[in-house]
């Protein structure tokens, strides 16, 4: 930055960016280097200096407050100025030689400068003219470049103040035709909106004369169902009992078997059944209620429909001429709805999807009080035919398998004789083994006694010892293959223990489901099909 000791004799204005030539007379002087430094802006002048101005190191002290233009609207930049005091230069200061105190101004603290006489005031030592002249602080083409840059700067506002008007004006007429087309979409709205609810009306309408003529059908079905449910009693006793009696069963013979699960599905079968008829019975004695219920909510939504209805007519024929319309402020921002289009047209949806779930309960509970009862007996007969078919072919299973059993406890008998005579040959094996041991042993105690160098590590040395390591390893192997004959030998007995304590249980569960079981099973308790 360009710096000034003082201010000139006479009051530039303000806006001035450079200083005149009689104002250069009373400059320091300056380096190379800030001749080559920018150009101050114009509010970076010193306009409020006083006249004693001294030399200061550092950055430049403020003299002044700081002034900044208002900034009323948006697109209006806000700019700012202040008066510094800024640090002169210190490089290559003048001699007193070319100070002329004739020069001096009255309020300057030291002399100005002059410019030397480089015809005479350097004769024996020329060369130092150009040095001892007066250095000007711009050059012409820095002085050029300001310029150019100062047009550059007037057209570049000039050309933003033209896009700016033009902006303006295609943003007024975007305005324009956005509110207009915004409240079109908004009645276009409107209207479907209108549509729509007239729609769902209709339909709410249409579903509830047909629920009232629903609702007055349901007075004649409560009496035949009553009787079902007490012929259902004597089936569940016959099949509970039946499931008492296998619980006798011992042991292995305790099966989840196709008998247990028939009656067990023939239970679940006659549960079943007295559940659907209570639950037919209820139903019809609820249905009622609920089909008032439904009534009830179908009214109450056609009633909101209407009053909606007559607002968004209302709403649909306002325009910007109409009577009544007014600012309400930050109205945009509340929101009392507490639906979507989804979940307001679902909310109707449902409310018909419920009035026609009652409707069809009605007529089904009216068909079922005619075949639930017929469709109750046929299931509790072919759930007591199914048992009965398991349980014959579980005593032929049981009857099979009591035949194998005894088989196979014939067979573990003889098996365990061959055991054990196994068991004694392996045992004479081993006794027999012990004799060529000790032949052997021997053999090699007595060569021990060799004296001197007869004691010789030859062939029938290694011979002897290999007969001695083979007996051991076969004795060794002998001694498993008799433990293993003997665990066993043991198996076999506890096998042989298992199959005469299932062939004992097995009776016992063939004598239950024969005798206990099927005799009780023998008739149908139901001979009379109750039909209505």
């Amino acid at each position: 930055m360009l710096c000034w000791e003082g201010a000139s004799d006479y009051d530039a204005p303000p806006t001035a960016s450079r200083a005149l030539p009689s104002q250069a007379l009373h400059a320091n002087t300056f380096t190379h280097s800030s001749r080559k430094s920018s150009v101050p802006l114009p509010w970076s002048t010193t306009t409020h200096a006083t006249h004693n101005m001294e030399q200061i190191s550092g950055p430049p002290a403020k003299t002044g407050t700081f002034y900044q233009t208002p900034r009323s609207h948006p697109w209006r930049p806000t700019m700012g100025y202040e008066a510094v005091e800024v640090t002169p230069l210190h490089e290559q200061p003048i001699t007193n030689q070319l100070v002329a105190s004739s020069y001096s101004p009255s309020a300057m603290c030291s002399d100005p400068v002059t410019f030397p006489n480089l015809v005479t005031g350097f004769e024996r030592n020329p060369q130092h003219a150009a040095r001892s002249a007066l250095y000007t602080r711009f050059t012409p083409n820095e002085w050029t470049t300001s310029n150019v840059s100062t047009y550059a700067d007037a057209d570049k506002n000039r050309n933003y103040s033209e896009k700016v008007r033009s902006e303006a004006v295609r943003l007024m007429r975007e305005t324009d035709e956005k509110t207009s087309q915004g409240q079109r979409d908004a009645a276009r709205r409107l209207g479907e909106r209108i549509t729509d609810i007239t729609f769902w009306r209709n339909e709410l309408t249409t579903e509830l004369e047909k629920l009232i003529a629903e609702s007055a059908q349901l007075t004649d079905t409560k009496r035949n169902v009553q009787k079902a449910l007490q012929d259902l009693e004597p089936p569940l006793h016959i099949a509970q009992e039946c499931l008492y009696h296998r619980e006798s069963r011992k042991g292995i013979e305790l099966v989840h078997d196709h008998v247990e699960k028939s009656l067990l599905v023939e239970v679940d079968n006659l549960r079943a059944s007295q559940e659907k008829l209570s639950q037919l019975l209820a139903k019809i004695t609820k249905q009622l209620a609920d089909c008032r219920a439904a009534q009830h909510s179908l009214e109450d939504d056609i009633s909101h429909k209407e009053s909606a209805l007559g607002i968004d007519s209302i709403c649909h024929q306002l325009n910007n001429y109409s009577r009544g319309i007014n600012y309400y402020g930050g109205i945009e921002k509340y929101d009392p709805t507490v639906s979507t289009p989804g979940t307001w047209s679902g909310s109707s949806s449902t409310r018909i999807n419920n009035s026609h779930s009652e409707r069809s309960k009605s007529c089904q509970l009216r068909s079922d009080a005619e075949s639930l009862i017929n469709a109750v007996a046929t299931s509790v007969w072919d759930c007591w035919s199914n048992t009965n078919n398991a349980f014959n072919n579980r005593a032929s299973e049981m009857l099979e398998a009591k035949s194998k059993m005894q088989l196979h406890l014939h067979k573990t008998q003889q098996e365990i004789f061959d055991v054990e005579k196994h068991i004694e040959l392996l045992r004479k094996a081993i006794n027999d083994k012990s004799n060529p041991m000790k032949v052997a042993q021997t053999r090699l105690e007595a060569r021990a006694h060799r004296p001197g160098i007869e004691m010789c590590r030859d062939n029938a040395h290694l011979r002897l010892v290999e007969e001695v390591c083979t007996i051991q390893d076969s004795v060794a192997t002998l001694h498993r293959k008799l433990q293993e004959a003997e665990a066993q030998h043991q198996q076999l007995l506890r096998t042989k223990s298992q199959l005469e304590s299932n062939l004992k249980q097995k009776v016992d569960a063939l004598f239950i489901d024969r005798e206990k079981c099927m005799g009780l099973r023998r008739s149908f308790p139901v001979n009379n099909t109750i039909k209505y």
